[in-house]
């Protein structure tokens, strides 16, 4: 329970729920996508990989997690993902820490068990679309609790930011998304994007 295949390494997730939804308007989570609320599809997803644990990451206490996960509230003030991806990282007991926001519906449990099976002791690996880094769909080693600490005390916030200073002392490694994989990657920000 908790490891991939047999590399003896040892996985928790974190499902990111505490996005304001500005463009969006309401509760992503809560959104109805191909008739499930897109909260319980995530959950499902991180429960077929049989993980050792599940954390929902969230600004506010909400009524809808399961009680088989384990709820971290940002401390305030919250800097979005960054807050809710450091708590997770100091109180996973794994070796790492699979991260799935909650407005990406379309990544499956093969892309994620994928992403997992890259890791390695002491290094992640965080998906690249073009140039551009996607850390909110990523895997991150419990030694990189230190950096998240650093960047959440800083002013700057970016995880593009923290996630190439990772990059720079081994800690995770870049992996360039096959273009017919893009779409998996694609999050809902927008009534728009729901309802297309």
């Amino acid at each position: 329970m908790g490891k991939i295949g047999d590399s003896g390494l040892t996985f928790s997730a974190v499902l990111l729920a505490g996005g304001e939804s500005r463009r969006m308007g309401r509760d992503k989570a809560r959104l109805v996508f191909r008739d499930e609320p897109l909260w319980r599809r995530q959950i499902r997803v991180l429960r077929d990989l049989r993980l050792e644990k599940v954390f929902v990451s969230a600004r506010t206490e909400s009524f809808w997690w399961p009680d088989d996960t384990e709820l971290l509230l940002d401390e305030p003030p919250s800097r979005g993902p960054l807050s809710g991806l450091k708590k997770a990282i100091e109180q996973m007991g794994t070796s790492h820490l699979l991260v799935l926001a909650v407005d990406m519906p379309f990544v499956t449990r093969e892309q994620l068990h994928h992403l997992c099976s890259l890791a390695t002791q002491g290094c992640g690996v965080v998906p690249m679309i073009g140039a551009r880094a996607e850390p909110l769909g990523a895997v991150y080693p419990k030694e990189s609790a230190l950096d998240f600490a650093a960047a959440l005390a800083s002013s700057d916030f970016s995880l593009q930011a923290l996630v190439r200073k990772l990059e720079a002392v081994g800690q995770v490694r870049m992996v360039h998304v096959l273009p017919q994989d893009e779409h998996l990657y694609r999050s809902l920000n927008s009534p728009s994007e729901l309802d297309a």
